[in-house]
């Protein structure tokens, strides 16, 4: 596996991958890595002939009083799990090398950047959309690989390709879970015993829509209070949002008519965590 270290290296290294006729897949992550980044990972290789990843801790993405610099870093062993996956090329810049000192140039997907978490975290998105944006420029793949359990990001993300006109494929795939059902993150790491059992009741949560709206429940009012019914027996969990919203635009859903994305967010301890799943009628 190639590291490239600098813009420059990385963007030679990935046109001469596509020069000799390969498709190149991207896989972005901010590092941690666990089952869920290696379903990714494993992804790109059957779409792609070579595969790049990244490792960037994104300093843009983070409020002034969240977790940027208790973030987990695993770089080491992240390097040994994508060698063990085959991946062909890893571009881990720092900030400076990703962000010109002086630099005020961001993107932002205005009408969908201030939903779901964009309301809790002013600004995350607008961080995740400018250097997802640069490094797609960077790289230039002809695929971008992201988890479905960060549910509106790949939404924003899908947008921005679209009204940028940007020529690279979007795939979204499926959450990986614990055998409890809690949905793989970096962020599990800081989550106490107690705390971690007490986190599954997210996903219970969800199951408990989905099972509601299988007997035929399409009221999101009552699914979403049957919800938060589920989410109260774990008082040490306090709810940021459980909401039931169109996937292509974020907004709540009044009828389920259609496909629908079930978003919860919690914090966990000291930890907030996210998950999803959706509805399709």
């Amino acid at each position: 596996m190639k590291i490239c270290k600098t813009i420059d290296e990385m963007r030679a290294t990935s046109r001469a991958a596509r020069h000799s006729g390969k498709r190149l897949g991207l896989v972005p992550t901010m590092g941690a890595l666990h089952d869920g980044h290696l379903s990714l990972m494993r992804a790109a290789k059957s779409k792609c002939d070579a595969v790049a990843a990244s490792i960037f801790i994104n300093p843009l993405q983070f409020g002034p009083t969240e977790d940027l610099a208790k973030y987990p870093r695993t770089f080491d062993h992240d390097v040994q799990m994508l060698e063990k996956e085959s991946v062909d090329i890893l571009f881990a810049p720092t900030p400076v090398e990703m962000y010109t000192p002086g630099a005020v140039t961001y993107v932002t997907v205005e009408g969908l950047s201030d939903k779901l978490c964009g309301k809790s975290r002013p600004g995350h998105f607008r961080g995740v959309a400018t250097v997802v944006a640069k490094l797609f420029h960077i790289v230039e793949p002809d695929v971008a690989f992201f988890g479905q359990k960060d549910a509106a990001q790949a939404t924003i993300i899908r947008r921005m390709v679209r009204d940028l006109n940007l020529p690279i494929e979007i795939a979204v795939c499926p959450i990986v879970r614990e055998p409890d059902g809690l949905a793989m993150s970096s962020r599990n790491v800081y989550l106490s015993p107690q705390d971690r059992k007490s986190a599954t009741v997210l996903n219970r949560s969800l199951i408990e829509v989905k099972q509601r709206f299988d007997q035929g429940e399409r009221n999101p009012t009552a699914l979403i209070k049957a919800a938060k019914k589920i989410l109260a027996q774990e008082p040490t969990v306090r709810l940021d949002y459980f909401e039931i919203v169109d996937p292509s635009t974020l907004d709540p859903a009044p009828k389920l008519t259609g496909p629908a994305l079930v978003a919860v967010a919690a914090v966990v301890g000291t930890t907030r965590l996210i998950d999803n799943i959706l509805l399709q009628p």
